[in-house]
């Protein structure tokens, strides 16, 4: 019994704790750790690296795209402010020569009617004289036709001969004028 005591105790002393893990567990998980290690430095870390690299590059393009495109896009609206501003100071400069145009066009609209207004009291009076001399050449003809019949009824003889009415005619009308005058003469004085 004595040897199953001892078997008994030294499978005791042998029996593995489940917490503390053997030495060869220790050395083979070293080993293949160590494996890993290598196999994830050596391929897994370059590619993460590169992609890495190639996401930062890209970030950096596009910000660098971004703020050129920012600047373009600056410039451009200066641009356009600045055309805007020039295409309303043109408007002004157009709008202004619209109305000195529109005033120089009254102006000479004003002109005209004036210069016709003048051109048609002008002719109306150069009427007005050459109806009244009308009127004077037919009053004369008249009045001379009248005197001449009067005279004759008066001498008693006839006045039919051209000559002589128109002498007496004109003798009657002179002497009219100048009672007229010497009429209106004294009225002034």
């Amino acid at each position: 019994m004595q040897n199953l005591i001892i078997l008994a105790a030294e499978a005791e002393e042998h029996e593995l704790n489940p917490l503390v893990p053997h030495p060869v567990e220790i050395v083979l998980s070293l080993v293949v750790f160590g494996i890993l290690f290598f196999l994830v430095k050596k391929f897994v870390v370059p590619s993460f690296e590169k992609t890495f690299a190639e996401r930062t590059s890209a970030i950096e393009g596009g910000l660098a795209a971004a703020e050129s495109k920012q600047a373009e896009a600056d410039a451009r609206l200066a641009e356009l402010e600045k055309q805007l501003a020039d295409a309303r100071h043109e408007a002004a400069r157009i709008r202004e020569e619209a109305r000195e145009q529109g005033a120089q066009i009254v102006a000479e609209m004003r002109e005209q009617a004036q210069a016709e207004s003048t051109r048609i009291v002008e002719h109306g009076k150069a009427q007005i004289e050459a109806e009244r001399q009308q009127a004077v050449t037919s009053l004369r003809t008249e009045v001379g036709s009248l005197a001449t019949g009067l005279a004759g009824r008066i001498v008693g003889e006839s006045l039919d001969d051209e000559a002589r009415q128109s002498r007496v005619v004109d003798r009657f009308l002179a002497e009219l004028e100048a009672s007229a005058q010497s009429t209106n003469g004294s009225g002034v004085h």
